[in-house]
């Protein structure tokens, strides 16, 4: 899960100032965390809180995130989630954007077969991004990361995305000149996931996720919580990635990681 908030908090300062190459500045005082990383420890929260049979997870995930969401309300939320996250009866509201895949990391990392990631997902998602290709995008990302934290190989998470969720027939630099930004889970989730497969480590995993130019943040938070469980994250980086975190959140992080793991 921290790979995902490094992610964002590299791809940060990133978001609306684009640029096109893989060399910048890894992590400065410009950095912060976003949206991305509040929602995916709210559902960090919800994990830690929930029955065991994880009936009442999807109950847990709209108090949380609409509790993180208030109280940190500078995260840069969509508009429409904006709204969400302030009402009484909150409802899904059919959203197939990028939302849904940037928080959905702790399900990978819980599930104890891809079937029940796929579940978990489902329930953390529909919350919120009812849409099937919401659904999808939160799905692809939660088995990949299943995937890499059960041995599977780069060309093996590559093969598995392409043959059920998304074609893979294309290359970061292929692509890089042409790519625009944009929210949508098809046109960001297998951008993120191939800036993985691409990747020789962690921190270059997030560096062609950055250089696309888009949705930064979101690209390399879901690239991120990929890498984590194929390459492991530097102690060095960790360590400089929760200075980012208020306290509040990083007690989430420090709790999640004590149940589920870290691979440093």
């Amino acid at each position: 899960m921290l790979g995902a908030i490094l992610g964002d908090i590299v791809g940060s300062r990133w978001e609306f100032n684009s640029i096109k190459t893989k060399d910048f500045p890894f992590l400065s005082e410009k950095n912060f965390i976003t949206d991305d990383s509040m929602m995916t420890l709210a559902i960090a929260k919800s994990f830690l809180e929930c029955e065991s049979d994880y009936s009442n997870l999807s109950e847990l995930v709209v108090k949380n995130m609409q509790y993180i969401g208030r109280k940190y309300p500078n995260g840069g939320y969509g508009g429409r989630f904006n709204v969400w996250l302030y009402e009484d009866n909150p409802q899904p509201y059919n959203s197939f954007g990028n939302g849904s895949a940037m928080r959905v990391s702790p399900c990978g990392i819980v599930g104890k077969s891809i079937e029940e990631v796929k579940n978990l997902s489902k329930k953390v998602t529909e919350v919120t991004h009812n849409h099937p290709e919401g659904i999808k995008g939160a799905e692809a990302t939660a088995v990949a990361i299943f995937l890499a934290k059960n041995g599977k190989s780069q060309l093996e998470i590559k093969d598995y995305i392409n043959e059920i969720y998304y074609p893979m027939n294309f290359t970061i630099d292929g692509i890089r000149d042409e790519y625009r930004f944009n929210e949508i889970c098809q046109d960001t989730v297998p951008q993120a996931i191939m800036s993985f497969v691409e990747a020789k480590d962690f921190e270059d995993c997030i560096r062609n996720s950055v250089s696309l130019g888009g949705d930064a943040d979101t690209l390399a938070a879901i690239a991120g919580s990929i890498a984590e469980y194929h390459f492991g994250i530097p102690e060095e980086l960790r360590n400089q990635a929760i200075k980012y975190l208020p306290q509040e959140l990083l007690q989430i992080l420090n709790d999640f990681e004590n149940k589920y793991g870290f691979k440093i």
